[in-house]
């Protein structure tokens, strides 16, 4: 007979000893007696506190309106998670999906069905070995049955199952789990060892600091003041979202456009103005945009600022070939440095002030690195997970990498180059997606030093939908694999010291781009479901509870407020790994999508303060037209026709979530094991993996994050 399917008498074992409870009735009362030992069933039965009918009859109701509402509550969930898909699927039919376009993923995708329809199989047929009472290897010391013993055909496969995956798959499996909890290990004490060396600034109060007046010349008088030649640099591409409706006066009050605040921000910046030259560096390929930045910079010029505007016909290299033909002007040679800014950076006015007087009497400095501060950080629960990543990674790893190597990775904006250094390390060059990177590693293998200044911050923002997240974190883990293979080369035969080359190859590339990913996506999507499957190989509570936990808790400890979204940082952290894998495979094997670009889409928010000094700035200028100014009458008759294409034009698209199969596979494949994770009653592996696979779902169905056009 099969055993009856009670889970709770596994995880929660009762170490009361008796038989079961034997009622009694007497008339009119019902009396319940426990029956502790063999010999109590043959004693006088006490009388014990007696209950009446109306008693046992609410007791028994209230037990059933509980289970009721429960089973209720259940139903309830699963139909809306239903109708949730049913929704995405509808919205998906007519519209391709960006994510596995052109074939990229497939190959991944095909490997995780695979999986997916293998477990659910082996399920299946372990639901049946179980309610025939086949319990061989819940505990792998159990009796495999002789030929013998056999009961029938499907006995035998399952014998011959249980026989396979003990010999072949089992060993393969522990071998592979152990390799990734060393892989996890290592990662995990450069992660301590960098908190420490964090904790150790903090208090010693280590810090870069300018001495004196930096900007005070030394002649005879001693009165004056020098200030080196600064070019600044905003490269754009697309950056219009609303801006037709600034554009003809309709002014959003709690939105500033992505390159008017930028444009604003730079212009504002506290340096002499004979000293400061700007260039907005347009590669954008709609005309009305140009327009509309144009018109900004236009704007600008008109009060007396020293700006330019540049478009290029030839969109090639992306942001590396933009930059880089920026650089190529002639006038470009009288200046010192270059101070870089992406187009949703807004720079305090003192920035200059605080960043280049580091260069004075360090002629070996070649970037200063500002920190990123977040004006959308607790929009949604995505831009808080990402604020505890970008958090950690400015405040831990690069300060101390700043601090203690001098080199870090520069982050592409916020930073000021010794254009002396980018000339020496080659400038920049188009191989990769990951320019910021690129320049960087060359310029450190040249010899150049880099500082990092934690408590100087630009306000930007960070995405607010997935796919735009996702797109940026594809790009981010793919290019530096890309990297990595066209600079091991000049790594290993450059002169730098062996140290330093250790660091770079092992350290800066495999450790923090290549393993962690690799690892992250193996260990806890892949073995841990398989070793439900193959409880053999097993995988300890230590790795998959313990360890994680401990490494998220440092990880958020850079922000604080974020300590109660630990849970949910490190699941999301574990399905974002999807992602990376992918990136980080494409990358580092030049597949298809590792030269892909696209620019992260943002909303154009502002802080408080920003959207205050617009207003003051558009009250001085009321009885002026804030764009137009200067304009010829060839410019006002575009603008004009701009005006009568955005009144013609069709209501804006709707927003729609997309469907991600890579995540969504993985989310069942979670969840099949976290059911047979019951059939093995191993507690702590069946909720990491429930809401691991929940954690799946959500992303999968793109719940997380705003939605997307």
């Amino acid at each position: 007979m099969a055993p009856r399917l009670d889970f709770s008498s596994w995880w929660w074992k009762d170490t009361r000893k008796g038989t079961p409870v034997v009622v009694k009735m007497e008339n009119p009362n019902y009396s319940v007696v426990e029956i502790d030992g063999p010999d109590a069933a043959f004693r006088p039965v006490e009388k014990s506190r007696g209950k009446n009918a109306k008693q046992v009859t609410w007791v028994l109701l209230l037990k059933a309106h509980r289970a009721v509402g429960c089973l209720i509550w259940v139903a309830t969930f699963f139909w809306s998670l239903l109708g949730v898909i049913k929704k995405r699927l509808f919205f998906q039919q007519d519209v391709a999906m960006a994510s596995e376009k052109l074939g990229k993923g497939k190959l991944l995708f095909s490997v995780i069905k695979a999986f997916l329809v293998t477990s659910l199989v082996i399920l299946c047929f372990e639901v049946v070995a179980y309610f025939k009472g086949w319990h061989y290897f819940v505990n792998h010391n159990l009796h495999i049955p002789r030929t013998s013993e056999i009961q029938g055909l499907l006995h035998m496969v399952y014998v011959a199952w249980l026989s396979f995956r003990g010999d072949y798959l089992a060993p393969l499996i522990q071998a592979l789990s152990q390799f990734c909890i060393v892989l996890f290990l290592i990662q995990s004490v450069d992660r301590l060892i960098l908190s420490l060396g964090c904790f150790w600034i903090k208090y010693k109060k280590i810090k870069p600091r300018i001495e004196g007046d930096p900007f005070k010349s030394e002649d005879v008088e001693g009165s004056g003041y020098e200030y080196p030649m600064v070019l600044v640099q905003i490269p754009m591409c697309n950056e219009r979202e609303e801006a037709i409706l600034n554009l003809m006066g309709f002014v959003s009050t709690d939105l500033i456009q992505v390159y008017e605040q930028s444009i604003s921000a730079v212009c504002q910046l506290d340096w002499p103005k004979e000293r400061l030259l700007i260039q907005v560096l347009d590669d954008s390929d709609d005309e009305s945009t140009q327009w509309l930045i144009k018109g900004e910079v236009s704007k600008w010029s008109q009060r007396g600022v020293n700006i330019i505007y540049r478009h290029r016909l030839v969109r090639t290299g992306y942001k590396a070939g933009n930059l880089k033909s920026a650089m190529s002007c002639d006038y470009v040679k009288v200046y010192e440095f270059v101070a870089i800014f992406d187009a949703d950076f807004q720079p305090n006015p003192d920035f200059l002030k605080q960043t280049v007087p580091h260069f004075k009497d360090n002629p070996e400095l070649g970037l200063v690195q500002a920190r990123w501060a977040f004006v959308n950080k607790d929009e949604n629960l995505l831009t808080r997970l990402q604020n505890i990543n970008l958090c950690f990674h400015f405040e831990v790893e690069q300060q101390v990498n700043g601090v203690f190597l001098n080199f870090f990775g520069f982050n592409g904006t916020a930073g000021v180059w010794r254009i002396k250094a980018l000339e020496e390390s080659g400038g920049w060059l188009e191989r990769t997606t990951v320019e910021d990177m690129d320049i960087a590693v060359r310029a450190h293998l040249n010899g150049w030093k880099f500082i990092f200044l934690d408590d100087v911050k630009v306000l930007c923002e960070v995405p607010e939908s997935y796919e735009a997240y996702r797109k940026q974190q594809h790009r981010w883990h793919s290019g530096p694999m890309q990297l990595f293979r066209l600079c091991l080369p000049a790594i290993l035969t450059s002169r730098i010291a062996m140290w330093k080359k250790a660091n770079l190859v092992l350290l800066f590339f495999l450790l923090r781009k290549l393993i962690l990913p690799f690892y992250s996506f193996t260990l806890f999507c892949i073995i841990l479901p398989l070793t439900m499957f193959v409880p053999e190989a097993e995988l300890p509570v230590w790795v998959i509870c313990y360890v994680p936990v401990f490494m998220s808790f440092l990880n958020i400890l850079p922000a604080p407020k974020s300590i109660p979204f630990i849970i949910p940082y490190l699941l999301f952290e574990n399905t974002m790994s999807v992602t990376k894998f992918n990136a980080m495979v494409s990358g580092l094997f030049q597949l298809g999508s590792s030269y892909e670009w696209v620019v992260t889409k943002k909303a154009g928010r502002s802080s408080e303060s920003d959207l205050l000094a617009a207003a003051e700035r558009e009250s001085k200028t009321t009885n002026q037209p804030p764009i137009c100014r200067g304009a010829s009458e060839s410019e006002l008759a575009t603008l004009n026709q701009l005006k009568e294409q955005r009144e013609a034009a069709p209501p804006p698209v709707r927003k729609v979530n997309k469907i991600y199969r890579k995540e969504l596979a993985l989310a069942f494949l979670l969840l099949t094991a976290s059911v047979r994770s019951l059939l093995a009653a191993q507690g702590v592996h069946f909720y990491f993996l429930l809401f691991q696979g929940v954690t799946f779902l959500l992303v999968g169905l793109d719940l997380i994050g705003e939605q997307m056009s």
